[in-house]
């Protein structure tokens, strides 16, 4: 199979064979970038900036991804919007593309997982894949340790409670959690008022 028609195949949702050496060899480069990346020193905040946009598909303003940063093709196919905060090991299996909006948070060890397998074993042994993008909306919170799962859009302003399996479409304007993950219930206006049980807001 020609390099092009696997490139069509692997972001459009078609089986494809991950192992081929020519798709292989421009994840290396790829991933040589994203090892530059997690070797910065704290101070070399500029470089990162300057790494991140050249890993990236597109990096909106003000993101700060903490070291370290997992990714099978270093961002290639992800895109984020301005203001995105991503605490440690942010894993992104971005064989195909993840949309990320603006004011996002991942809290430490989320994976978002764009990349899976046929059922049948015969298909995994012959290095078959294929890929479903994510999508999350802006000001989403994905709480430490969660999973998104290939295929999930996650609507803005939701958020998602750490540890959380998230295998279907959450709403905008929900408080989700669990395995796999479920809407819990509405963001209020209590919300607003309160930041944890009678808490009040007073900032």
């Amino acid at each position: 199979m020609e390099l092009k028609e696997i490139l069509d195949r692997k972001d459009s949702g078609r089986l494809y064979f991950c192992d081929d050496p020519d798709l292989q060899a421009q994840q290396l480069q790829c991933l040589e970038l994203q090892y530059d990346y997690n070797a910065t020193r704290p101070a070399e905040q500029e470089k990162r900036q300057q790494l991140l946009r050249r890993m990236f598909a597109e990096i909106g303003t003000g993101c700060y991804i903490e070291p370290p940063l997992h990714a099978n093709w270093a961002g290639k196919n992800v895109h984020f919007g301005n203001n995105v905060y991503a605490n440690f090991s942010l894993t992104l299996v971005d064989d195909t593309d993840i949309y990320v909006g603006d004011n996002v948070l991942f809290g430490p060890n989320v994976v978002l997982c764009t990349g899976t397998h046929p059922v049948d074993p015969a298909l995994r042994a012959r290095q078959a894949q294929y890929n479903l993008p994510i999508h999350i909306g802006k000001n989403v919170w994905i709480g430490a340790g969660s999973t998104v799962l290939p295929g999930v859009t996650i609507g803005e302003n939701s958020v998602i409670g750490a540890g959380s399996v998230v295998t279907h479409d959450i709403p905008a304007n929900v408080v989700a959690v669990g395995t796999p993950c479920r809407v819990m219930r509405p963001i209020t206006d209590r919300d607003r008022n309160f930041y944890r049980g009678d808490h009040p807001v007073d900032l």
